[in-house]
């Protein structure tokens, strides 16, 4: 099985399982945005809570907000995203199609299973590659370019009713703004001590214009970002720890640790705000490209708030006295995209057993457990099932199915990540024993019903 019929089946599986849908389907669909479907949501809901737990919850010096996602544009002007925040568009002189020439570039040399490094790369030298290699539309097959040209991947919007009085306002491109203009704020409240940290998860929004790879590259996405705020002396150190505890992080979701690697990017590629990024980045079907990154922001960000607002957004060491403007590490988590990553490192098809078999982690499963009564015909099994059921939903994520016989149940569940099936058959009904099956291997047990949560919270 190649790698785009790999991808496909994954694709496949999301749509017809309830993990991703397409937005707008019964309307032809909108390019770049999709929806989360009954099990998506599940699933997206607990990268959120593990990541949140993860760099938050279990950490003394990391504090959460929850910030606006529009606010004053003088925020992005001051920020320099109004600026900078640009990507090199190409487009089709004969059917008009627009995409990023670094995507367009990317995708021709993956086909013929090349690599090749567009990363900082101008707009006239995107433009000669494109030519030299005689890169083709992918919607009409000319090769009739423009020169590529930057635009902005922010979303504009309006504030006002009245069109005379709307005044102009964005849709956050990340949330690590709202953040910065906090950040006084959060010292006058709480008085946290350097080093300390920001986090928060939420939505963020980029004019893409992508080729199509599902929820890699979005409209609309959830991202979360820890802002951690140093002294300048220490920030070779801290990138470095930021690093270590993102891919521990990684690998905890329980992603194969060949298919993820460093990149550090080159300094034309360098966002405007940074002096040093890497990316994590994870080998999807269609290559390595970013998942996760650390920047080194230095002071850009509350330097150039507090010039532009006249704020003093300067920390006060509480022993010296000395006023400073710390610098920040950043670490930044596309959420939407770790489902892509967890949905693609799960999928397995095993042919001896002929299933095919999400090995999800079973802290991020959307279901838990799956119970059945062996029989859907027969009261005496489904009550016993559905009272297994509900005492077991008062902790655990629990589905319940009783369609077709057990085997396709199995399986069922099997291709949607569920640790663990219990099944209550005719022995459950005179000895309280009921069977219990595990996803990865397959094997089955007996054990009593006044055991099972704990066994289950054992193994979860």
């Amino acid at each position: 099985m190649n790698q785009q019929t790999t991808f496909d089946k994954v694709v496949a599986l999301s749509k017809r399982r309830g993990f991703i849908f397409p937005s707008s389907q019964i309307y032809g669909g909108l390019a770049n945005a999709y929806d989360y479907g009954p099990l998506g949501v599940e699933l997206l809901k607990n990268i959120r809570n593990y990541w949140w737990n993860y760099f938050v919850t279990k950490r003394d010096n990391i504090y959460g907000l929850e910030t606006s996602i529009l606010m004053n544009p003088k925020v992005w002007e001051a920020s320099g995203h109004t600026d900078s925040f640009t990507d090199a568009l190409a487009e089709c002189k004969n059917c008009h199609q627009r995409t990023r020439a670094d995507h367009l570039i990317e995708n021709y040399f993956q086909k013929k299973k090349q690599e090749v490094k567009v990363e900082g790369k101008n707009t006239e030298e995107l433009y000669q590659v494109i030519v030299d290699n005689d890169i083709k539309c992918p919607h009409c097959g000319k090769h009739d370019w423009t020169t590529p040209r930057e635009f902005n991947l922010l979303f504009e919007t309006q504030i006002g009713i009245v069109p005379e009085t709307q005044s102009l306002a964005y849709l956050r491109g990340e949330t690590a703004q709202g953040m910065f203009v906090d950040f006084k704020l959060v010292l006058d409240s709480i008085s946290p001590k350097l080093p300390f940290g920001l986090a928060q998860s939420g939505k963020a929004f980029r004019n893409e214009i992508t080729l199509g790879q599902q929820v890699f590259r979005t409209l609309e996405f959830d991202l979360a970002e820890l802002e951690y705020f140093i002294e300048k002396k220490d920030w070779q150190k801290q990138f470095e720890f930021w690093k270590s505890e993102v891919e521990k992080f990684a690998l905890s979701l329980g992603i194969n640790q060949k298919n993820i690697r460093w990149r550090p990017h080159t300094k034309d590629e360098l966002s405007h705000y940074s002096t040093l990024t890497e990316d994590l980045e994870y080998k999807f079907p269609f290559g390595f490209k970013e998942w996760y990154a650390v920047a080194y922001r230095t002071d850009f960000d509350l330097k150039n708030h507090m010039e532009k607002s006249g704020v003093d957004l300067r920390y006060t060491d509480p022993k010296t006295g000395k006023k400073f403007i710390p610098h920040v590490i950043e670490p930044t988590f596309g959420l939407s995209r770790s489902l892509l990553v967890i949905l693609t490192d799960a999928y397995h098809e095993e042919t001896d057993k002929k299933r095919t078999v999400l090995k999800l982690s079973p802290s991020l499963a959307p279901f838990k457990v799956a119970v059945f009564p062996l029989l859907a015909n027969k009261s005496q099994l489904v009550d016993k099932a559905k009272t297994i059921h509900t005492m077991l939903k008062e902790s655990l994520s629990t589905t319940w199915d009783e369609r077709g016989n057990i085997g396709k149940r199995y399986f069922a569940q099997d291709e949607i990540g569920t640790p663990f099936c219990v099944t209550i058959d005719f022995d459950s009904l005179k000895n309280d024993t009921v069977t219990i099956r595990d996803r990865d291997t397959t094997k089955q047990e007996r054990i009593n019903i006044s055991k099972l949560e704990n066994y289950l919270n054992s193994h979860l």
